[in-house]
């Protein structure tokens, strides 16, 4: 099953840290202006990345 998903064309990403081998999980971030951002974050370490964009719109996280 692919991690992210564009609801427009429907292309797909598998997404996983590089680290821990582990299957990156969707989460957000606040920023200072009170304003989030959609990010892919590792259950293990804890690192984060922004999310994929396709379409110009964040992909949807299936897991």
């Amino acid at each position: 099953m692919e991690t992210y998903k564009c609801n427009v064309c429907g292309m797909a990403v598998n997404a996983s840290c590089a680290n821990c081998n582990e299957p990156l999980i969707n989460d957000s971030i606040s920023l200072d202006d009170g304003s989030s951002v959609q990010v892919s974050r590792c259950p293990k370490c804890e690192g984060k990345i922004k999310s994929p964009m396709c379409c110009g719109n964040d992909m949807t996280c299936s897991v």
